[in-house]
């Protein structure tokens, strides 16, 4: 048998790749995920009195729409409609005058609800907070997408007597869910083409995108490779994502949410081809040329009951979900007054 000696300079060659390698690594971390402040880290401190009260309007949000309604999509017009009109209830109970933005998908009249906040400043600028309401054939849909639902609601309220520099543009998005995902009859893709074809000048893009599954064991919380490398195997935090494009939106959000909010929280914008990166209506305002992040539990990462009948409201973590929809109320205000 011959044995074929390693020499020296393949020896340099090799430890040169490596250390390139490990260098592209570092650069690539330092640019795309390294996010601004600390995550929180340790035992959670207690829920506040307004945390507590929170907790419970989020969770008759969520378990109107997804226990009293249910499944909400064009195969299910009478159910989406029904949650479309209660959305619209709660904007007008809030103090805001809801406005429709009517199309056809799947042979139906489907809207998007739209609610606004305006800007005192910033030449017009529009900071676009959504959340789509439709859940995907045969789930609840509870956590996917009734949690980001009740968020929305909850911001909505608490910034209602705002004077922000930015509008704070509120939407309700319809056909999230296949077979609308990433055509034309996706609610937020509708939106987004609508709003630059009109010229409005949207500055940033937050999809509130399922807020509600967290998981306290070691190996709850998966990534696409490499990723998981990078963050915890823990599911017990509140994710920020967007594309490369939109990473200094990523760490405005993420520096803001560390600073207002004692929870764990993560920050990515790797590129939009990685899984789940654009996996909501932020990317129908990225095909649109605006920037847009999203805010979500990771999904299918972490929640076993994803897109599944048993995605029910009794599976929330309601009082994370508070603590989270807290910390996104002045997320909301800090974005919206940069």
């Amino acid at each position: 048998m011959k044995i074929r000696l390693i020499t020296r300079g393949a020896l340099v060659r090799l430890g040169i790749l490596f250390l390139a390698i490990a260098l592209a690594v570092t650069i690539a971390w330092a640019i795309l995920l390294r996010m601004p402040g600390s995550s929180h880290r340790g035992p959670l401190p207690p829920l506040t009195d307004e945390e507590r009260g929170l907790r419970e309007i989020l969770r008759r949000h969520v378990e109107r729409l997804a226990g009293d309604i249910g499944e909400r999509h064009t195969a299910r017009p009478k159910a989406l409609a029904a949650a479309a009109d209660w959305i619209e209830g709660e904007l007008r109970a809030a103090g805001y005058e809801p406005a429709r933005e009517e199309f056809d998908a799947g042979g139906e009249r489907c809207r998007n609800i739209i609610a606004e906040v305006p800007g005192a400043a910033v030449g017009g600028e529009i900071l676009v907070v959504g959340a789509h309401y439709d859940s995907a054939q045969w789930t609840p849909g509870a956590d996917d997408n009734a949690t980001g639902v009740a968020a929305l609601l909850e911001i909505a309220r608490a910034i209602r007597g705002a004077s922000p520099r930015r509008t704070v543009r509120l939407v309700a998005f319809v056909n999230e869910e296949p077979p609308y995902y990433r055509g034309s009859g996706m609610g937020s893709l509708v939106h987004a083409r609508a709003a630059r074809g009109r010229g409005d000048r949207i500055a940033a893009m937050v999809s509130l995108e399922m807020l509600g599954c967290y998981r306290d064991e070691p190996g709850s919380q998966s990534f696409p490779a490499p990723f998981g490398l990078l963050y915890p195997d823990t599911g017990n935090f509140i994710a920020f994502v967007g594309s490369a494009g939109s990473r200094s939106l990523v760490r405005a959000a993420v520096g803001s949410f560390r600073k207002h909010a004692r929870f764990p929280s993560e920050g990515g914008a790797p590129p939009g081809e990685v899984q789940g990166v654009e996996w909501s209506d932020n990317w129908s305002f990225r095909k649109a040329g605006y920037q847009g992040i999203m805010v979500t539990d990771t999904a299918f990462f972490r929640n076993p009951r994803y897109h599944t009948p048993r995605d029910t409201p009794d599976t929330v973590d309601f009082e994370r979900l508070a603590r989270v929809v807290a910390g996104l109320r002045r997320v909301v205000l800090d974005l919206a007054s940069p």
